[in-house]
């Protein structure tokens, strides 16, 4: 639009010097410029809205085992990753599985983005069968009977290359889900839940 409005107000006759000329290739050339910016927004665009990834990395400090994870991609929670997640969070006591709450990963995910760090989750404890719970229970006043562990809505974790306090004031940044800070035993409790604190 902006070259035809140039011809049209004939900026380039046959009886014009030739530095005339070489305005009008300018011009011309500046408005090809213009004519490609959005075709680059475009790009740049869409170059943002490549598909995301989430993944996880769990350490099991009673089993040793370890996994790295894509449990969620292309708008959708992918069910390998979720398994291969779900059987290193298992109740090493028991062996028994269960299917933990995705929300609960993407809270982790949001705790590690904002943390500024992919390093591997070390897990006390995440899913706990209710016999578990029930002698766990039966040793220490600590432990609720009815612990967001048992629906696999909880985990205790730490990450070893930050402090502890830090974990839990970004933890608790986030407003979601519980947030218990136990320091004596060295890890916090996240769940699901409505979101509160507490000490231990």
């Amino acid at each position: 639009m902006l070259i035809q409005k140039l011809l049209n107000q004939n900026y380039l006759s046959e009886t014009e010097p030739v530095h005339s000329r070489r305005r009008f290739l300018k011009a011309g050339l500046g408005a090809c410029t213009l004519l490609t910016l959005p075709l680059a927004a475009t790009s740049a665009h869409a170059a943002f809205k490549r598909p995301f990834e989430k993944k996880l990395s769990f350490l099991n400090l009673h089993t040793g085992e370890r996994t790295r994870a894509t449990y969620w991609a292309n708008g959708r929670y992918i069910p390998e990753g979720m398994r291969a997640i779900n059987h290193v969070l298992r109740d090493h006591r028991t062996g028994d599985r269960y299917k933990i709450d995705p929300e609960l990963f993407d809270i982790l995910h949001l705790l590690q983005r904002k943390l500024g760090t992919n390093q591997e989750f070390h897990v006390i404890s995440a899913y706990r069968s209710p016999a578990t719970n029930a002698k766990l229970a039966e040793q220490s006043g600590g432990v609720a009977k009815n612990s967001m562990h048992t629906h696999g809505k909880a985990i205790d974790i730490r990450l070893p290359s930050r402090r502890l306090s830090d974990l839990r004031t970004v933890a608790m940044s986030l407003q979601a889900g519980g947030v218990g800070y136990y320091p004596s035993s060295n890890f916090i409790h996240l769940d699901t839940g409505n979101f509160r604190f507490w000490g231990g």
